[in-house]
């Protein structure tokens, strides 16, 4: 594929709001990969801890963030903080405009709102709209809330409008490519599938650090948000299981991220009497990111069994799978599209039987080394960001080219970021 650096510069804005960057690693890997292939990139986003800064260059892509007044729980708080921030995405979109400009706007969801945004530059002044989208939004609120009242049904609208705005859309997956095209009304030729691939320099195998394991032989390892619909305290439930019923005294739990529940899950760790078993280290760098599950013989994926998580693709079974271990999640339909037979399959919802799939694996050394090798291969071979980068490229190609690739037939080739 030609370099986008041949001819006329192209210049990307892209639009993240749940995550600041370079910490959300597909907006970063979207990035760096398109700045490698001579495109002039420019984010904006919110701050966050280690990234408050509201302006700074790095890698050559240009991050502007602004703050937000608050991180969102309820119906009124997101209502808050997403006025909030669509106020600043498009002020600064103004200013990304008059001191480096754009062609793209490059949205990626949550929320839903973004194609406001996109679709004034577009409507106003010509520019590209591209929906990137990261979670299906009418589902995400019926996990959270429960119910499909008028606001579920206004999040289905948001979404429809996201898609009849966008030029292109990428979808994550195969399921979310057909909502894009049976619910989002797309052209099937216009939606491109780029998973979230780990990069292998990121996710390096280290040894063990065996101090984490708290003087316990084994380790179960968890990373992510801590949040509603991510199911921790069911892994508290499997957990409390396999340590009292079972009398799994050897097992410690090491859960890395942080989120709007941390604090509400440490409380019911201590409630249930296993607090001496678990690890709770918040968000924090990379290395002890790392560290913690390179030391774990098995990595869990407690996700909620609901149609939002069924039709999901997790970036944490990705990074499992890139580290070689072996994993232990519920039955849902993109987990097993990923993780195939590096994972043992709970039933869903169900946390002494995750109790039991995760003793089962403790106690088969052979079998988690088998199902540690089939994932890192699948993602060297198969999943790596390597093999889906030239995929966004072909989507921005279809934004500058009739003649660019159709969705399935992309060539292979690409400068690396």
């Amino acid at each position: 594929m030609a370099s986008a650096g041949k001819g006329k510069s192209r210049r990307v804005l892209i639009l993240v709001e749940n995550l600041p960057s370079p910490f959300d690693r597909r907006v970063w890997q979207e990035a760096t990969t398109l700045h490698a292939n001579g495109y002039e990139v420019s984010i904006i986003c919110p701050t966050g801890k280690g990234y408050e800064s509201r302006y700074e260059e790095i890698d050559g892509i240009h991050i502007y963030r602004y703050k937000l007044p608050l991180e969102a729980e309820g119906a009124k708080g997101y209502a808050i903080e997403y006025s909030a921030a669509l106020f600043h995405t498009f002020r600064l979109a103004w200013k990304v405009l008059f001191q480096r400009g754009f062609d793209v706007i490059h949205a990626c969801n949550p929320p839903d709102l973004l194609f406001l945004i996109g679709g004034f530059f577009k409507l106003t002044m010509g520019k590209k709209f591209l929906f990137d989208h990261h979670d299906i939004n009418p589902e995400l609120y019926e996990a959270k809330f429960g119910r499909r009242d008028f606001f579920y049904k206004l999040m289905v609208l948001f979404e429809r409008w996201s898609f009849k705005t966008s030029d292109v859309s990428i979808a994550t997956n195969e399921s979310y490519k057909r909502i894009a095209i049976e619910r989002g009304g797309m052209d099937p030729n216009k939606v491109y599938v780029v998973r979230s691939g780990p990069k292998l320099d990121r996710l390096r195998v280290l040894p063990p650090v065996e101090a984490l394991k708290k003087g316990k032989r084994y380790l179960v390892g968890y990373v992510g948000v801590m949040g509603a619909q991510e199911g921790i305290d069911l892994l508290l439930e499997a957990a409390k299981y396999l340590i009292v019923d079972m009398g799994r005294k050897d097992v410690h739990f090491g859960l890395v991220g942080g989120g709007t529940s941390l604090d509400q899950m440490r409380a019911l760790a201590v409630k249930m009497g296993i607090a001496d078993h678990v690890t709770f280290t918040g968000r924090v760098p990379d290395q002890d990111l790392l560290e913690m599950l390179n030391t774990s013989d098995v990595c869990v994926n407690p996700d909620v069994a609901n149609d939002m998580n069924d039709k999901s693709t997790m970036n944490k079974i990705m990074e499992y799978m890139a580290l070689g271990k072996p994993i232990v999640q519920f039955d849902l339909a993109e987990g097993k599209v990923s993780a195939q037979e590096a994972s043992l399959y709970a039933n869903k919802n169900d946390p002494v039987d995750m109790a039991k799939k995760i003793a089962e694996l403790l106690d088969d050394p052979a079998r988690r080394a088998r199902m540690g090798e089939y994932g890192r291969h699948r993602v060297v071979n198969e999943l790596e960001w390597q093999y889906e980068a030239p995929k966004l490229l072909a989507a921005y190609e279809r934004l500058y080219s009739a003649n660019a690739p159709l969705p399935g037939a992309v060539p292979p080739s690409y400068k690396g970021s």
